[in-house]
């Protein structure tokens, strides 16, 4: 599976951005497709995760209420809506997917393929 993720910007705190990650190749395999960000001198850190068939999602705390994780699968695309930013969501936001069912989701190291990522910045 290829992924390409885009949508990334500049906004300031209290706005909202959508984050679009388009699937290519054997995406009929894909199981979960997930979000994760990485800010500068700091680890890869999960954000949401959806179920590509039914859509069952999970958020870390950090952005649940405020993120929107979504999918639309006749058009192998996954979102993330995201709302009332802040400076600490500032990051570099990659779309990851696996074929594989794991108990644990929230892990970099349950997801086979990787987008190139797309900056987000968060201005107070």
């Amino acid at each position: 599976v290829q992924l390409q993720a885009c949508g990334g910007g500049l906004v300031q705190a209290g706005g909202s951005l959508r984050l679009s990650c388009v699937a290519s190749g054997r995406t009929f395999d894909m199981y979960r497709t997930a979000w994760f960000r990485q800010a500068p001198g700091k680890e890869r850190e999960f954000v949401a995760t959806i179920t590509w068939n039914i859509g069952t999602t999970y958020y870390a705390d950090s952005v649940k209420g405020r993120f929107t994780i979504s999918r639309d699968s006749a058009k192998n695309t996954m979102y993330l809506e995201m709302n009332s930013l802040k400076p600490e969501d500032t990051a570099v936001y990659y779309c990851s997917s696996t074929v594989a069912r794991r108990l644990v989701v929230s892990s970099s190291l349950v997801y086979d393929s990787w987008g190139q990522g797309t900056q987000v910045t968060v201005s107070s």
